[in-house]
């Protein structure tokens, strides 16, 4: 039984209908044991699928579900994430998120991160944790819930967004962070630094950004319906990057953010 995150998952989102779910299988082929999925990405249905399907056993595969920033309010919780197991067909998930904060406070901070330890005491998932929270919100959550109460928190990272202050806060609290948008929508791929050092090792660009985030100890869930590209971010799990590598795409750091909606909280890099 996998009680902590596997370091290399599969973002799911976009993989939906016959296509997505034939992604999301060829990935499980492949060796990927982290599906990570959200109520607002359509593709919990497909998740679920897949591992039936897969013919793995179901503590094989580490699964994570986020409750949308929509269902936070003490009414809509706990059914949203009743739907969310119904919808994937399991029992429990692996880990629960909180998708984005409440914008604003328009649902009280203390309700919706006692709801989601509400959900792991009554059995619904083995971890918690959060995703788009800044280091006033991860206080908050520790403050209310405990020290360890939280096994990540997932956020935009990627060679040229690595929120150094952040990074440096969650190291302090021994808390992983898991990277979305790791290969930053693939532009990974263009950067000259990524394509030297991939050339040097055989790889991607894409693997080579992967091993950096993994080296610096973050989780990370690239998403793709390519089963080359599936292949290919796989070998980051062996990639060692030498330290003059790692030190040339921490200098790619430029803050480029790409996620940013307006219900963002305010962020710390």
């Amino acid at each position: 039984m996998t009680t902590t995150i596997p370091a290399l998952g599969l973002g799911t989102y976009g993989r939906t209908g016959e296509e997505g779910l034939a992604a999301l299988l060829a990935a499980l082929e492949l060796g990927y044991r982290h599906l990570d999925t959200a109520q607002s990405y359509g593709t919990e249905e497909n998740v679920g699928e897949a591992i039936r399907r897969s013919g793995l056993p179901r503590d094989e595969v580490f699964v994570t579900t986020k409750v949308a920033d929509t269902n936070l309010s003490r009414a809509d919780f706990a059914p949203s994430v009743r739907q969310s197991l119904d919808t994937l067909g399991l029992d429990r998930v692996d880990l629960l998120l909180i998708h984005w904060p409440s914008e604003r406070d328009q649902v009280p901070f203390e309700d919706y991160m006692t709801a989601l330890g509400q959900a792991k005491a009554a059995g619904q998932t083995r971890l918690i944790g959060v995703s788009n929270f800044p280091i006033e919100h991860l206080k908050r959550a520790r403050a209310l819930l405990g020290e360890d109460a939280l096994a990540t928190n997932q956020v935009e990272i990627h060679p040229f967004l690595q929120s150094p202050t952040l990074r440096d806060f969650a190291r302090s609290i021994e808390l992983p962070l898991t990277a979305y948008q790791p290969l930053a929508k693939g532009s990974v791929g263009e950067n000259e630094t990524l394509r030297e050092i991939a050339a040097g090792h055989g790889v991607t660009p894409a693997a080579v950004a992967l091993a950096f985030l993994l080296a610096e100890g973050h989780i990370v869930i690239p998403a793709s319906g390519s089963r080359a590209n599936l292949e290919a971010n796989l070998r980051a799990r062996d990639l060692k990057l030498r330290p003059e590598e790692i030190d040339a795409v921490r200098r790619l750091d430029r803050g480029e953010r790409r996620i940013d909606p307006e219900k963002s909280p305010r962020w710390d890099d």
